[in-house]
């Protein structure tokens, strides 16, 4: 209920109303029960769970319901129509660098200011910013007042963020934290300084064991955790507060402390260790657990593990709905489940076939990687082959880096003392970071699987047959052998059918495209991809909104070099899938893009590319083909950085029929171009500007003459596109359309006579 009122806040109100009417009616009918003295309490039992169901789910309704108004007011004031807007906030989230190398926080808005309209609103904000545009970089941390300046847009349904502000115009950080927030990023920052010495990976892996704080993470080591399985290590979790709770218990039990001493004691501590990692959501719910765990524990009860997994759950999903959709809450329940129902069934299915010990050990991990694959592969659609393996090896140096780099954290104010304790973090960190490395360095370390929602399902069910494999016994009841064979067929017909599937989107997929292909245009969902071919030389034009689709589409087509990347502006949709091709880009050719834009190129540049801003006569060759630059123009004031100043470039030869990229030029540039007189009419293929958008200059399209128009475009987008009133134009100009969200990849070539069109759907 939780996930369908955020999704759907429109109807949070009416949900919780008839919620808190099906309550009262379930209270009745028990009521009623009890009061005839029926003697089945079968009855009374479940409909006491169902009156506590329907209630937990009125309230989370009713949280939505409740905070309705004040996101509505804030959407209402049109701040997504990119107006310029200075946000004035407070930072409650870490401060994390995304791969096109700009920086992103959750943050507590306070004050709008469109022009000299002020408006007051407390509301939940995601930041954007280039790491240069930062005034005061040193001073920006959990519990910062900032004002950040730059364009507002909606966030997505589901998120507790109301809008995401890009702070193109910079942030400007107005105070430093102050109190407990000051004294916990000095913490931190104190532990990031006393490792930054130590050799190796292993040193910056040290304050995101102990404390979460990834910064000093390098790309490598952090691609490399995330191909092992072992990301989650860096992410502060149930496991690091129950050593930190632990330990607590333990010194006020040495000391002497009665049991109520010392439940008091592990509360004040868990609530410092929450405050100093800053509250995640895998954190929040562990700590709820432990809190709720501790108070069993004060009433002398012992609390059942999937009992206080339960109650901590639904009192989170009451207090903060919007966990509902946070992935990593997900990952955390669903790990946390997993070693409470399954560790143990599947340690005595194994210790049949190996030692006990080993058996237990092996349990823990495949209990948690069961759990967590089908939420994985919808972040990224494969499954890691060796992560079981990488966590036996790593898991035992975890609690040793954990606990020595909590305490170095702690001991700031003696240097000596903090320097020795670094230096031990630092031994079981870099067997942690050798682990990731060599395991991501295997071969095939990783195999292919479904996308989406269907790769999910798969692999959970995939998950339940193996589990069932390992924990039905050999021997017994005829219904049990027939039951265990079952479940070893299903795990080899779904394992071949999602391997094979995948393959044929990846590796094996170039046997199903055309190979004479010249232009080709990715499906990334909504945005922008699209590749030209010229006698072995690749240009790919923008990188679409994700790298996961734009790799998964490189990989079908066989692409490894990019000799040519045109960004064409800075928008996410547009170059929010630039780590996809890191390494792998010869020229980096960009408009004059906004700060999102330039950390894109210069992580692009970091990683080996050459860079040059395009601007109109600007031109260069493609194998045989070659290529013109026909916007921006220099130096133009009347049309800045953004959608009116996309890179619009015009390539043909060497095979490559004329083809027109408009990146997301709106209607003025595009009349601002027709006069400027320096198309080359026909066109073959004109890629179509904004995804079809309404925005759109007519006489351009006339003046073009294209062939066919190309539309990239996401299946159910926000924004309506392609609208209606643009695709009637276009088939005005006689354009055959096709469009990605429709057909899926489109591939094109030069045919006799004419431009040979093949869809992924529709042939």
């Amino acid at each position: 209920m939780a996930a369908v009122a955020i999704h759907l806040p429109s109807t949070a109100a009416g949900l919780a109303v008839a919620l808190w009417i099906a309550v009262a009616l379930a209270i009745g009918v028990t009521f009623a029960i009890g009061r005839r003295g029926m003697p089945h309490r079968g009855v009374a039992a479940p409909l006491l769970v169902l009156v506590l169901s329907l209630a937990a789910a009125a309230a989370s309704a009713s949280h939505v319901a409740l905070a309705q108004p004040a996101r509505t007011q804030v959407s209402a004031q049109a701040l997504d129509g990119g107006r310029a807007v200075d946000v004035d906030a407070t930072v409650v989230g870490k401060v994390e660098r995304r791969a096109d190398g700009s920086l992103a926080f959750d943050a507590h808005a306070t004050l709008f200011t469109t022009g000299r309209a002020a408006q007051d609103a407390g509301v939940e904000i995601v930041v954007r910013v280039d790491a240069h545009d930062v005034d005061r970089p040193d001073a920006l941390d959990v519990g910062s007042r900032i004002v950040a300046r730059g364009t507002a847009r909606p966030a997505h349904a589901g998120e507790r963020a109301v809008l995401t502000v890009w702070a193109s115009r910079g942030v400007d950080v107005m105070s430093a934290p102050t109190g407990a927030a000051a004294a916990t990023a000095a913490l931190r920052q104190g532990l990031v300084r006393a490792v930054s010495g130590l050799p190796g990976a292993g040193a910056g892996l040290v304050p995101g064991l102990a404390v979460g704080d990834t910064s000093a993470v390098t790309p490598e080591l952090d691609a490399a955790m995330k191909a092992s399985s072992l990301s989650h290590l860096t992410a502060v979790s149930g496991a690091n507060c129950a050593l930190v709770v632990g330990i607590a218990f333990a010194v006020a039990a040495l000391l002497g402390a009665s049991r109520a001493g010392r439940v008091c004691v592990g509360m004040a501590v868990l609530v410092g260790f929450v405050v100093l990692v800053t509250p995640e959501p895998s954190v929040i719910r562990a700590a709820v657990m432990a809190a709720i765990a501790m108070l069993a524990v004060l009433q002398g009860r012992t609390a059942a593990g999937t009992a206080v997994l339960a109650l901590s759950v639904a009192v989170l999903l009451i207090t903060d709905p919007w966990l509902a959709a946070s992935l990593g809450f997900a990952l955390s329940v669903a790990a946390t489940g997993a070693l409470l129902l399954f560790a143990r069934p599947l340690a005595s299915g194994l210790g049949r076939v190996m030692p006990r010990a080993l058996a237990l050990a092996l349990s823990i991990p495949l209990a948690a990687q069961l759990a967590c694959g089908p939420l994985l592969v919808l972040i990224e659609p494969t499954i890691p082959l060796y992560g079981v393996l990488a966590n036996l090896l790593a898991e035992p140096a975890a609690p040793a880096a954990t606990v020595l780099g909590l305490a170095a954290c702690l001991a700031l104010p003696f240097p000596w003392l903090q320097s020795g304790l670094a230096a031990l973090a630092w031994l079981p960190a870099s067997w942690i970071a050798a682990t990731a490395h060599t395991v991501s360095t295997l071969p095939a370390e990783a195999l292919p699987w479904l996308e989406g929602w269907p790769g999910a399902v798969a692999l959970a069910v995939v998950g339940a047959a193996v589990g069932a494999a390992i924990v039905l016994p050999r021997r017994g009841g005829r219904w049990r052998r027939r039951a265990r064979t079952m479940s070893i067929v299903l795990v080899a017909v779904l394992a071949g059918v999602g391997l094979g599937s995948s393959a044929l989107s990846s590796v094996a997929g170039r046997w199903t495209l055309p190979s004479q292909w010249s232009v080709l245009a990715c499906d990334v969902g909504q945005g922008d991809a699209v590749l030209l071919r010229s006698a072995g030389m690749v240009a790919l034009v923008d990188t679409g909104p994700d790298p996961a689709p734009l790799a998964a589409c490189l990989d079908r087509v066989g692409v490894a070099r990019i000799d040519l990347l045109v960004l064409t502006h800075s928008d996410l949709d547009h170059i929010g899938g630039v780590a996809a091709v890191l390494g792998r880009v010869g020229l980096v050719l960009h408009g004059p893009g906004d700060a999102p834009g330039n950390a894109a190129v210069r992580t692009l540049t970091s990683a080996g590319a050459s860079e040059a801003t395009a601007s109109t006569g600007m031109s260069g060759a493609l194998g045989d083909a070659r290529w013109r630059v026909l916007w921006p123009r220099p130096d133009d004031r009347a049309f800045p950085a953004g959608n009116d100043a996309s890179v619009v470039i015009d390539v043909r030869g060497g095979g490559i029929p004329p083809t027109l990229l408009l990146g997301d030029l709106s209607a003025s540039p595009q009349r601002a171009l027709t006069a400027a007189g320096g198309l080359d009419p026909p066109y073959a293929i004109v890629k179509v500007a904004h995804h079809g958008s309404a925005d759109q200059d007519a006489g351009l399209y006339v003046a073009a003459r294209p062939g066919v128009a190309l539309v990239t475009v996401g299946t159910g987008n926000d924004y309506g596109h392609p609208r209606d009133e643009t695709l009637a134009m276009l088939a005005d100009v006689r354009a055959h359309i096709v469009r990605t969200d429709q057909e899926g990849i489109i591939a094109l070539w030069s045919g006799d006579p004419g431009v040979v069109v093949w869809r992924e759907r529709g042939g």
